[in-house]
């Protein structure tokens, strides 16, 4: 069983911590959608590009009729708080036409971000548990698609994720 600590979602961390990003796209240039979310997660004032995985071909999870999906992690050095990340990372979607409004639950997607671990050097994982904000991501450890890059930045990483769920502990 693996214990996360409750962070703060609006506090900005007190010291860079690392972060890795799942991203995904299934619609559209899905490389070059890919390689836009690599290229503004490293020039955004705040986040360090610290390394990324390979890129996945994956089928897709969802609704039928879908196109194969890009997947790859990034693993990102930031001193932004969780809720200016996730900020960022919608501005990012959003650049490349993504409407969260719109669009149908795990359907096509030009382009989708999620933060799956916050601050990976704690024993356990940190929570953060918010209206539109919930890490660990809830369905790491169910999803190959997320597993696979993540186990070649970090394999303990990608190890205590797919492990069982994280069971959140109050501090």
């Amino acid at each position: 069983m693996t214990t996360a600590r409750t962070i703060d979602p609006h506090a900005k961390p007190d010291r860079p911590v690392t972060v890795f990003v799942a991203i995904g796209s299934n619609m559209g240039d899905r490389s070059a959608h890919m390689d836009h979310a690599f290229r503004a997660l490293a020039s955004t004032a705040g986040i360090r590009l610290l390394r990324q995985s390979s890129v996945h071909e994956t089928a897709p999870v969802g609704p039928p009729g879908q196109g194969p999906y890009l997947n790859a992690v990034a693993e990102i050095s930031t001193d932004l708080s969780p809720h200016a990340l996730l900020a960022t990372l919608l501005q990012i979607e959003s650049q490349r036409g993504r409407d969260r409004t719109r669009e149908v639950r795990f359907g096509p997607r030009t382009l989708d971000l999620d933060m799956l671990i916050w601050d990976a050097s704690l024993p356990g994982f940190a929570r953060i548990d918010a209206p539109g904000l919930t890490v660990p991501h809830p369905r790491m450890h169910e999803r190959p698609f997320v597993l696979l890059p993540l186990a070649e930045l970090d394999p303990e990483m990608a190890r205590r994720a797919a492990v069982s769920p994280v069971h959140f502990v109050s501090d």
